[in-house]
C-alpha cells in the first residue's frame, strides 16, 4: 500500500538579510536628528598656576579693594556692611565709577570670598551681581563717550571701554571653619 505523505508546509521565516541596513539607517537618523545640550559652565578665566616660592605679595590699598564675604547661612557682607543679594550692584557701582579716570593699576578690585559650606547658587548669584554692576557702568560710559551701546561699538572703541572699566574680580579660596 502506498503511503500518503503529508506535504510539509514550510515554516514562516522573516528575511534578516536587510536587517543590518535598517538598523544602521535608524541609528544614523537618530544621530542626525537629535540635539545634544552642551552646558558651557561659568565663563571665568582662571589664573595660571604659580608655585608658592615664586608668588609675589602685592600690597593693595583699602580704597582699591571691595570685599564681598558670603557665609554658610547666606549672609552677605560688602565692606563689613550686611547687604541683601540685590543690593550688591547698587553698592558697588559708585566705587567702580570713582575709579574710572584713575590710571592702570588704580582700578577697583572686588574680592569674593565664601565659606566652604556656602550655598553654590548664592555664590553664583552674588558673582552675577558683581559682573552686572561692571556691565552697567560700561554701558553708561559707552553711551557718554560714544553715544552707543557696548554691543554696537567697533573693536577699537570696545577695547577702550574694557581698558577704562576692567572687570577685576579676585576669587579667594573658601575657608574651612572647624
Amino acid at each position: 500500500m502506498p503511503q500518503i505523505r503529508k506535504k510539509k508546509t514550510p515554516e514562516a521565516e522573516i528575511p534578516t538579510s536587510s536587517m543590518a541596513d535598517i538598523a544602521f539607517l535608524l541609528l544614523l537618523f537618530f544621530l542626525v536628528a537629535t540635539t545634544i545640550d552642551v552646558d558651557t559652565g561659568i565663563g571665568l578665566t582662571l589664573p595660571e598656576y604659580v608655585p608658592p616660592e615664586e608668588q609675589i605679595q602685592v600690597e593693595i590699598s583699602k580704597d582699591r579693594l571691595a570685599t564681598l564675604l558670603i557665609n554658610e547661612n547666606g549672609d552677605i557682607l560688602l565692606n563689613d556692611e550686611v547687604v541683601m543679594l540685590a543690593q550688591i550692584g547698587e553698592k558697588l557701582k559708585p566705587r567702580i565709577q570713582s575709579k574710572i579716570e584713575l590710571p592702570g593699576n588704580k582700578k577697583l578690585i572686588v574680592s569674593v570670598k565664601t565659606d566652604s559650606k556656602t550655598n553654590y547658587n548664592l555664590y553664583i548669584q552674588a558673582l552675577d551681581q558683581v559682573k552686572e554692576s561692571y556691565f552697567a557702568i560700561r554701558e553708561e560710559y559707552s553711551f557718554q563717550k560714544y553715544g552707543k551701546k557696548v554691543i554696537n561699538l567697533n573693536e577699537e572703541q570696545s577695547t577702550d571701554v574694557k581698558e577704562k572699566i576692567p572687570i577685576i574680580i579676585s576669587i579667594a579660596e573658601p575657608e574651612i571653619v572647624k
